[in-house]
């Protein structure tokens, strides 16, 4: 019997074959190295940002928002290393790498309710995010986080001023600032005085309205629920119901002649819990600024920030 022939393996077959094989893994290898590239050419500068909580913060799912817009994504977040605070790293969009500068303010946003009203409610169904006032320094890569929601920025063109009193009251941040019931201003934020003594309340006054604050106006606290009983019968303390929720500053200025000259931008006023029977009458003739007027003149130079101390 004649054994079987050897088959004969040509070399000619096998290396199509072997280019197949390889033909695979090149174009995964490719794609991988265009995806990569795309990732480093899209995105700005990677922040590091130290909170003292960094709860609610997912690294993958928690952006940060500038103005209501996704400019970044949360990339890390873990414990530095003396486990005392937490360490988050965002990656920014290129086209808002600006925001990765120096004094920056990075912030958690979290629901909160209270008398100034509610902010952030919708957290609760799309988790927290991060926002961002930009600062005006150098490109920086190191930020420290603040522990809760600055103060809103007011982009008129008004004044600060600062009013001091014994006690806070009910005035929180956003509370109104009252000219003859009518809302002129808002309540920045406030702390307590150097020495503890006195608490000191930063406000805003809009532009229309800064004449109306003269170097002898005198402040109160108008917020609140206050009944008095006395010899010659009860007494309501009159006040909008505005104030009446969520707390608020009122003013008046003497109708002296000549009036008082206006207050400067950062002027200290004492802030008493009521005002005098005499204040109400007060009805000085002071013309005020309309909208159009002050979006022309020129920006009124901010006040040296009495109340950045913690």
């Amino acid at each position: 019997m004649n054994s079987p022939a050897t088959p004969r393996i040509s070399r000619s077959s096998r290396l199509p074959r072997l280019q197949l094989v390889w033909i695979v893994p090149l174009i995964a290898a490719a794609v991988g190295a265009w995806m990569i590239f795309r990732e480093l050419y899209d995105h700005g500068p990677v922040i590091t940002i130290e909170f003292a909580n960094g709860s609610g913060v997912e690294a993958g799912k928690t952006v940060l928002e500038y103005k209501g817009v996704a400019v970044g994504l949360v990339k890390a977040v873990e414990l530095n290393p003396d486990l005392n605070r937490v360490r988050v790293r965002v990656v920014i969009d290129k086209g808002a790498a600006a925001l990765a500068a120096g004094g920056g303010q990075f912030w958690i946003v979290h629901p909160e309710i209270g008398f100034s009203g509610v902010r952030g409610l919708d957290t609760l169904l799309t988790g927290a995010r991060l926002n961002v006032h930009p600062g005006k320094g150098p490109p920086a890569k190191q930020f420290t986080g603040l522990d809760k929601t600055p103060p809103p920025e007011n982009s008129d063109k008004g004044r600060n001023f600062i009013l001091q009193g014994d006690r806070l009251g009910s005035l929180t941040t956003g509370a109104p600032v009252f000219y003859r019931e009518v809302k002129v201003g808002e309540v920045d934020t406030n702390r307590l005085a150097d020495d503890a003594t006195a608490v000191l309340v930063r406000i805003h006054v809009a532009a229309p309205y800064v004449d109306l604050v003269r170097t002898s106006t005198r402040f109160w606290n108008a917020g609140g629920f206050s009944f008095k009983v006395g010899l010659l019968g009860a007494e309501l303390k009159n006040t909008s119901l505005e104030s009446l929720v969520t707390g608020g500053v009122a003013f008046a200025t003497p109708d002296t002649e000549p009036l008082a000259p206006p207050a400067p931008d950062g002027g200290v006023f004492q802030l008493t819990s009521e005002p005098d029977k005499e204040w109400l009458k007060w009805a000085p003739k002071i013309a005020i600024r309309s909208p159009e007027t002050v979006s022309e003149s020129p920006a009124t130079p901010s006040v040296a920030s009495a109340l950045t101390k913690p």
